[in-house]
């Protein structure tokens, strides 16, 4: 591997096959641990110099170019000029044009709509792949120093969080029976109203900022005309997450909550927020009243304000959905309180996946047992890891007979003229030879099977304790423990070579628990009698694994 490829440099043509990935990731990841360090310490002339050093950094485009055009879902998404990257020869001249110093211009992002749960539609702004990429290389040099001020109850679109630590922190809170009234809020048209200037007063004097300014300002185009926009962040931009976020930052300071050096909370209320959806805990129905009209003050300042439609104040013992959740008090005898939380599934998440899978089965009529196989799985295995740290197990058993009654329908018409007997001959058997299942639908031929959603185990999520950031130096040994203890998701197979590798990929030195599929190399290729042991075996990501095959055809060197 060529480590000159990573130098500040602009000379030449990149090769995309040739690049160092874990150098990369280790300058950018050093960065940005030398920016969070810096803001802690309220060294601000250091961060911002510190700053510019990850504008200019050859990595830190590397790593940007590599996200959004193989990572992010929107990479086959153009913007209004039409232009998508997929080839290596493409990528590694988009990163020696990104590499060269010009006056940035933002182009207006190009306005598209998806479908809402409530049947409207979303408006997304979609940037141009450059404006991407810059966005992803600014973005590099700003999260950093916000991840060392964001309170620890933010959760959304944030590195190390996640849907689940929010509500595990819901529970945490909820178990007490301390706060049971609750502000269940939603900010009406967040992205769309954000207030710029009030967002890049927050900023500050960030070396970027003019830059950020222009894409707040860039406006959309819509159907061939363009349209300014003088308020909001568009929702599609790298960016957008983490400028929302900056924007909300500060709730819990408007609603008096502190903290003792012991990490407890002193306030009426407590607030869990993942990106601009929130709820307020509150020990009194007066107290939930009093924070809905303060956050309303705090959110009018920047242009926001609650959604009437998706904002109440009620009881834990009426319950209340968040983040595909319900969560609420049951009465029970076997406790002191005579009451128990618990926090399930809700009946719109349960509804949701039933209509998606009759859907696919519909879709799936006439085809063959394997491409059912191939589109089922992957979507009950995700509904399943999404749910199993709660109390899912009546649900997922319910969601198991769906689909055997899915499963005889879709025997019924491939034979109708079969007996039920010999459908289920044909169909269902101990194919998960894991298991005493008799009643598992596979293909006999192959002795793949339907996963179902009772195989996925129950198991409580760690909630990440406080304002715990991976930027922060000194918790490296923390955040190897949390990556580590995902290992056990993997298939039994996969798990000694995870833990062998210490979760780790060989090739981009990151987790492997990214959000990229993972899949195993043969150091030997198997074309040339490589042997299937796990000495000869390596798991890596999946676009690790694209690029270190290309580069060993090219230079028939084998790289692990």
């Amino acid at each position: 591997m060529q480590d000159n490829i990573l130098a500040n440099r602009t000379e030449g043509q990149t090769d995309w096959t040739s690049i160092d990935w874990k150098d990369a990731n280790r300058h950018v990841r050093n960065l940005r641990q030398r920016i969070f360090r810096a803001t802690q310490e309220g060294d601000w002339d250091k961060v911002q110099s510190l700053q510019r050093l990850m504008l200019r950094s050859r990595s830190n485009v590397v790593e940007s170019v590599r996200k959004v055009t193989q990572l992010n879902q929107g990479k086959n998404t153009p913007g209004i000029d039409k232009l998508l990257v997929k080839t290596p020869s493409e990528r590694g001249k988009l990163i020696d044009e990104m590499s060269t110093y010009t006056p940035w211009r933002a182009i207006p992002v190009k306005r598209v709509y998806i479908p809402k749960a409530n049947g409207k539609l979303r408006p997304l702004g979609i940037p141009t792949i450059k404006d991407r990429v810059m966005q992803a290389i600014v973005k590099n040099a700003l999260e950093p120093s916000w991840e060392a001020r964001f309170e620890g109850t933010s959760y959304g679109f944030r590195p190390g969080r996640s849907c689940q630590d929010a509500i595990k922190q819901i529970w945490s809170i909820a178990k007490g029976k301390a706060k049971p009234w609750i502000l269940d809020a939603d900010i009406s048209g967040c992205f769309d109203n954000i207030n710029h200037e009030h967002l890049l007063d927050t900023i500050g004097t960030f070396p970027a900022q003019e830059l950020i300014r222009q894409w707040l300002k860039a406006g959309y185009v819509e159907y061939g005309h363009q349209h300014e926009t003088p308020t909001g962040t568009p929702q599609g931009g790298v960016i957008s997450p983490l400028l929302a976020n900056i924007s909300l930052h500060g709730m819990e300071t408007a609603l008096d909550i502190r903290y003792q050096p012991t990490g407890a909370r002193i306030g009426m209320c407590a607030v869990i927020r993942y990106a601009d959806d929130f709820v307020v805990m509150c020990r009194t129905e007066e107290d939930a009243q009093y924070a809905q009209e303060r956050l309303r003050e705090w959110l009018a300042i920047r242009g926001l304000q609650l959604s009437p439609e998706k904002t109440s104040i009620r009881h834990l013992k009426q319950g209340f959905d968040f983040l595909g959740f319900n969560v609420r008090i049951y009465p029970t005898q076997k406790t002191r309180s005579g009451w128990k939380t618990l926090i399930k599934p809700s009946r719109k998440s349960v509804t949701k996946i039933r209509e998606r899978l009759r859907h696919e089965w519909m879709s799936l009529r006439g085809h063959s047992v394997i491409s059912v196989l191939e589109r089922l799985n992957p979507i009950i295995r995700g509904w399943a890891n999404y749910f199993r740290t709660q109390v899912s197990r009546k649900t997922f058993e319910k969601l198991d007979h769906y689909m055997y009654q899915r499963e005889v329908r879709y025997m019924q018409h491939m034979h109708p003229h079969k007996s039920h007997h010999w459908q289920h001959a044909k169909y269902l058997g101990k194919f998960n030879l894991y298991r005493e299942d008799r009643w598992v639908s596979g293909d006999t031929n192959t002795q793949r099977y339907l996963h179902k959603f009772e195989w996925t185990g129950i198991r409580r999520h760690d909630m990440v304790t406080g304002t715990n950031s991976p930027d922060d130096p000194g918790l490296k040994t923390y955040w190897q423990k949390r990556e580590l203890a995902k290992i056990q998701d993997l298939p039994v197979k996969a798990q000694l070579l995870a833990k062998r590798q210490g979760g780790v990929c060989p090739i981009c030195g990151k987790s492997l628990f990214i959000d990229e599929n993972i899949e195993k190399h043969h150091i030997v290729p198997r074309q040339a009698n490589g042997a299937e042991t796990t000495d000869n075996k390596r798991l890596v990501h999946y676009l690790c694994h694209q690029q270190l095959t290309a580069h060993q055809r090219l230079t028939g060197i084998l790289v692990y």
